[in-house]
């Protein structure tokens, strides 16, 4: 089907020269959890003409509450094996670079200076999502970052905010600390929900290398807090609509 009919409807709203646009763009996804697959496919859908998709890990029986990659028959594979497939399905004409690894330090350096026109960062381990986005800040690179979907169940309470404004997210908490020892205050936009955590959805989790905690989760809000990362991308990129912040 030719690209025109697929994404007729999208052109309605945004018209043929910002579709066009679009197709030029090239946006990295780092993660591919429960709001990073999301972000990706919406993009995809969108009609982003070049993606780049990052991540190490494989799909796990306890995604499939809430990660669009993980199904019973997906289990054991890789997230950017399934996503891959799901993306170039959407649209075969996407230019797609899969990088099966997790990224830190100087590989994510590496990565992030063959330049993107927007970086959206769904990693779930502090230190690598530190360092990505202090990274970003660095080359001047556009980025929406998703600070922790876990615990929270109501999405009206979503909101998209400079880093500096977030608050009553733990996550968010310990990048600003971080992010500040770093010499970054403001300019990276988060997707974060101010909505407390009940205590009783959090549990301690022993020989888990990158987590020290499992937070409840219901299937809904990573795939919203996505949607939200992917919105920021796409009205960034076509300069639509305002994103508020």
């Amino acid at each position: 089907m030719p690209t025109t009919q697929w994404l007729s409807r999208t052109e309605l709203l945004i018209g043929k020269e910002n579709l066009s646009v679009l197709r030029e763009k090239h946006v990295l996804i780092a993660g591919l959890g429960g709001v990073g697959a999301m972000a990706a496919e919406q993009i995809c859908r969108a009609g982003v003409g070049r993606l780049t998709i990052i991540d190490g890990d494989t799909v796990h029986r306890s995604n499939r509450n809430r990660q669009l990659p993980a199904l019973v028959s997906t289990e054991g594979v890789s997230k950017t094996e399934v996503m891959a497939k799901r993306l170039l399905d959407i649209n075969p004409d996407l230019k797609l670079t899969v990088l099966n690894e997790y990224i830190k330090d100087e590989r994510t350096l590496e990565i992030l200076q063959q330049g993107y026109d927007y970086v959206v960062d769904a990693i779930d381990t502090l230190s690598p999502k530190v360092f990505l986005l202090y990274t970003c800040v660095q080359l001047g690179l556009p980025v929406v970052s998703s600070m922790g979907a876990g615990g929270k169940f109501d999405p009206a309470q979503i909101n998209v905010v400079d880093i500096d404004d977030s608050y009553n997210c733990k996550l968010a908490y310990y990048m600003r600390k971080r992010l500040h020892k770093m010499g970054v205050w403001k300019g990276i936009k988060v997707v974060f929900s101010p909505e407390v955590v009940d205590r009783s959805s959090v549990i301690l989790q022993e020989g888990e290398s990158n987590k020290k905690s499992n937070v409840g989760t219901i299937s809904y809000m990573p795939a919203i807090f996505g949607c939200y990362c992917a919105s920021v991308v796409i009205r960034e990129l076509v300069s639509a609509h305002p994103t508020g912040v």
